[in-house]
């Protein structure tokens, strides 16, 4: 018989323990996504009723609602919906490696080392859409193997990393003005449509890459879940029961910064998705640990919500859904600084 307690044995184990909040948070946020996905397809100069949308996705539809549906406006919705997921786990990793709510993607600086990837592919060579893409999924992949390098002594400390990583953003953003200055006219506004951050266009071109990575990144962070919520306790407590603490660490942060990077190249730089979505999550489920299902979840419903807010919340002046969750994240910014400052954590 062992009688090794459930708690000391490996971390590779599986848990099949599941919260009955955090359960019903994650239907309850999964039907919430596919009912905006469902209005956000029929959403458009020619409106679609939602039955008739999903008699269309089920075959049903006529000719014309089909070419809507499957060729114009769904390929825009699946981006939303990975983008949105992929920000939301890849800003619960970060944080919970960091062990700090500022600990994002959008402040450590790896969204602004994409665009500089996909700024230099623009101005200096003139690149397509694809090259783009490429240019930013480089940018990002150097950008976090530098900030790891910088903040790493004797492992990784949260404040440091978060400190190097606003430094990094600081000076990228530099480089990211620098290369507008030194664009031409049209460089410089395919530039600054890029940076803004926008899913109009969208097509399954962008949607097949973007859901191969998460198809495979996905199972890859969550099969460290465990892990990863006793990293969270210190990296002594993790080591003493067995977690090698600085291989996971590597492992999650890669595939974060992966997810990252792969959003940015299917959408541009969204901001403040991965910043909000996973600590809107933990406090909708109150629970402890990363909430990585859930963060997910929230991230795009968060993301759909914005983009049917930037096509009809502003009458016939369609914004790109990067100005919408700049908005809306700048706020919650502010929010999260004040209650933070008032429990003396920073």
């Amino acid at each position: 018989m062992n009688s090794k307690p459930r708690a000391l044995r490996g971390p590779g184990r599986t848990s099949l323990r599941i919260e009955p909040r955090a359960l019903v948070a994650g239907l309850t946020l999964t039907a919430v996504m596919l009912a905006m996905a469902v209005v956000l397809v029929g959403t458009g100069d020619f409106p679609i009723a939602p039955w008739d949308v999903v008699q269309t996705l089920l075959g049903n539809g006529t000719p014309a609602d089909e070419f809507i549906v499957n060729d114009l406006r769904l390929p825009r919705v699946l981006v939303a919906v990975l983008v949105g997921a992929a920000l939301g786990m890849a800003g619960a990793v970060f944080q919970s490696v960091a062990r700090n709510p500022l600990g994002s993607p959008d402040l450590l600086g790896f969204g602004h080392g994409a665009a500089v990837g996909a700024l230099g592919v623009i101005v200096l060579f003139k690149g397509d859409a694809g090259e783009v893409a490429v240019g930013a999924l480089v940018g990002g992949l150097l950008t976090g193997a530098a900030i790891y390098l910088l903040a790493y002594k004797r492992g990784i400390n949260g404040y440091r990393l978060v400190l190097v990583g606003i430094g990094a953003s600081a000076m990228l953003i530099a480089g990211i003005q620098y290369l507008l200055t030194k664009s031409q006219l049209v460089d410089a506004t395919r530039a600054m449509i890029w940076l803004t951050g926008s899913l109009a266009g969208r097509d399954w071109d962008q949607v097949w890459p973007l859901a191969a990575t998460c198809a495979v990144v996905f199972p890859l962070v969550l099969g460290q879940g465990r892990a990863l919520r006793m990293m969270e306790m210190g990296d002594d407590a993790a080591a003493a029961v067995g977690v090698r603490v600085e291989r996971i660490r590597v492992l999650l942060m890669a595939a974060a910064i992966l997810l990252t990077t792969a959003a940015a190249a299917a959408a541009g730089p969204i901001a403040f998705v991965a910043l909000a979505a996973p600590q809107l999550a933990r406090r909708l489920t109150r629970s402890p640990g990363s909430n990585l299902v859930s963060g997910a979840l929230m991230g795009a419903v968060l993301l759909l919500v914005s983009d049917w807010a930037s096509q009809r919340a502003f009458g016939s002046d369609q914004l790109p859904v990067g100005v919408v969750t700049g908005l809306v994240g700048g706020v919650y910014l502010l929010w999260l600084l004040v209650t933070e400052r008032k429990a003396g954590r920073i």
